[in-house]
């Protein structure tokens, strides 16, 4: 990573002694819209100040107020102690300090850190995942959908329109990266018209809104977000908008599907479904499930290849990324190939 391609203020943050509390080693974690600083017992997160047509970070107060969404909407799958509190990076005579006195520079989000060892995409690169840690996520999903907001103007987000809006504006977005790393324009036409295809059979949208099914969701819900400590904890939703966060129940499950099927372990993500249909009665959950995972898989593949060509990301995550990305575009192809 080359320091001098990184804010003035994410520099600061990278020296030990710019936290009021002990910190023996800071680390740097990015992505396409963030500045993610592990600092001893705490993380320290920054949004990046860009609008990326989805979402819209590029003003101090718009980044103020969704570090307070962040706070707000996390704290429902996960315990007190986690998200803390919003944080105010300021600068006086020329000096940045945490809180205090001068003028705001940023605001962040301040966690506690999770147990490393406990993060689910980690025990699954160990062999640590088995059906009975789905089953936890499974007993605290359940109940998390059935008291989530699910009010007229979020039933709404299920409709045709708005599902449309969301999945074809992905094709807009990475239509200018055809030729990229694992995104052929065979891939990116099949991919899109199974889309479009689906997305004409409105008697299935208009039965989920129906049946209750659209809420107020996670919609980020993948293993890297999980960690499966004594309590499960379910953490960075999507706090940016509330479009692409209020969906159906099946979109937000089968982004779990998607990510144990990424990692090989078909057989999980089968009985995820399964056992998450079970317990909560939603049986025409398989008549999305295609389509949603289709979905899923894009999207990460576009997060990925967003990432990747970020010019503040150092060469290895760009490389990585790139190779991430190129795996997720084959999965949604594979999905579509599936559906047809």
């Amino acid at each position: 990573m080359n320091p001098e391609r990184l804010p003035e203020y994410i520099q600061f943050l990278m020296n030990a002694d710019a936290y009021p509390h002990p910190v023996d080693a800071v680390r740097l974690i990015q992505t396409h819209i963030s500045f993610v600083v592990l600092a001893g017992s705490f993380v320290y997160k920054w949004k990046k100040p860009v609008d990326l047509g989805f979402l819209n970070f590029s003003t101090l107060p718009r980044r103020r107020y969704y570090c307070r969404q962040e706070l707000l909407l996390n704290r429902r799958l996960c315990p007190k102690n986690v998200y803390l509190d919003l944080v105010a990076l300021t600068c006086q005579n020329g000096a940045f300090r945490l809180g205090g006195r001068g003028r705001k520079v940023d605001y962040g989000v301040k966690m506690a850190r999770l147990p490393e060892e406990r993060m689910m995409n980690r025990l699954i690169r160990e062999g640590g995942v088995g059906r009975r840690d789905i089953d936890r996520i499974v007993t605290r999903l359940v109940p998390f959908y059935q008291r989530s907001e699910s009010s007229a103007k979020v039933t709404e987000f299920g409709s045709v329109r708005e599902v449309g809006r969301s999945v074809m504006e992905n094709f807009k977005q990475t239509a200018p990266y055809i030729g990229q790393k694992g995104l052929t324009q065979a891939c990116f036409d099949r991919i899109r018209d199974f889309a479009a295809g689906f997305l004409a059979n409105r008697r299935l949208f208009d039965h989920r809104m129906a049946e209750g099914r659209i809420r107020d969701c996670h919609g980020d819900l993948h293993a890297a977000n999980i960690c499966l400590a004594d309590e499960v904890i379910i953490f960075d939703c999507i706090e940016f908008s509330r479009r692409l966060r209020c969906t159906d129940v099946a979109a937000d499950v089968a982004f779990l599907a998607m990510d144990l099927d990424f990692h090989g372990l078909h057989n999980l993500s089968e009985y995820f479904i399964q056992r998450f249909m079970e317990a909560s009665g939603d049986s025409g959950l398989l008549s999305m499930l295609g389509f949603y995972n289709c979905y899923r898989a894009y999207v990460r593949g576009k997060i990925n290849l967003l990432t990747a060509i970020d010019p503040g990301v150092d060469k290895y995550t760009a490389g990585e990324c790139r190779e991430q990305a190129g795996r997720y575009f084959v999965l949604a192809e594979s999905y579509a190939g599936l559906s047809l």
